[in-house]
């Protein structure tokens, strides 16, 4: 399978490099290399991640935004895939106004040499599909900021007000007068900060490679004042059991 450890974020060298970005725009910048369509989701190939990894798949992203509600939003996306046959989904960035007085002024930072324009806005449209199901839709626009634990359906937001702010149709074949809402035929809820804290967890422990660092992990718990469940459980256990005859490296 796939490794993002593999990967590396580099210009697309089917972009002219006269509008290219490149790594050095970011560095220093405050902002994150955020995916637009996630490594996560790619990993039925090497190579299909590294695309992931190239800079025109990136956007300038609010850090805490990309680590933490925008990371969600994507498990989320990815937990579809299990519920319906076929899961769609598309995101990019927007620039959208602010009210200035008696006018709407567009503002935003462009960061590095290339000036690479930092979105006021993320979006994604998810269209879900399941056998003798009407196809369900939702578009979402999320502020690039720092979000805490809010509900996705607060924004969620009209396809069309969407396609006017992004300026360009959305899947413009699918008659959607015959599709339903995505968050009324599912939860669209997201992991809350318990389960997220214990999804990295869980992350932490299975690419532990010494006894002490996966007790080190397991004590998060504690400080977190958090109650594993039977996989956490089950993980540190197995984990336990292949590190104790393993010299320490740390």
């Amino acid at each position: 399978p796939a490794n993002r450890k593999h990967s590396k974020f580099r210009p697309d060298p089917d972009v002219d490099p006269m509008f290219t970005a490149h790594n050095e725009d970011y560095w220093k910048s405050g902002w994150s290399r955020g995916h637009m369509a996630p490594a996560g989701d790619n990993k039925f190939s090497q190579e299909a991640m590294n695309d992931t990894f190239l800079l025109s798949n990136i956007v300038p992203q609010n850090l805490d935004n990309n680590a933490g509600f925008w990371n969600r939003f994507e498990m989320y996306c990815r937990d579809l895939a299990s519920r319906f046959e076929d899961v769609y989904v598309l995101s990019g960035p927007l620039y959208l106004p602010t009210q200035d007085g008696q006018q709407k002024v567009v503002k935003y930072p462009v960061i590095g040499g290339s000036e690479v324009a930092v979105p006021t806005h993320l979006y994604k449209v998810v269209v879900a599909e399941r056998f003798n199901t009407p196809t369900s839709i939702a578009a979402f626009v999320v502020p690039n900021q720092r979000i805490g634990y809010q509900n996705l359906t607060d924004f969620q937001v009209p396809i069309k007000d969407l396609e006017k702010s992004a300026g360009f149709s959305i899947y413009p074949q699918l008659d959607r007068s015959k599709t339903k809402n995505l968050c009324e035929l599912d939860s669209c809820k997201l992991l809350g900060k318990n389960e997220f804290e214990l999804y990295f967890i869980g992350r932490k422990l299975q690419s532990a490679r010494t006894l002490e660092r996966a007790e080190k992990v397991w004590k998060e718990l504690e400080e977190k004042n958090l109650k594993p469940d039977q996989y956490l459980v089950d993980l540190y256990a197995k984990k336990k059991e292949e590190l104790s005859a393993k010299p320490s490296e740390e």
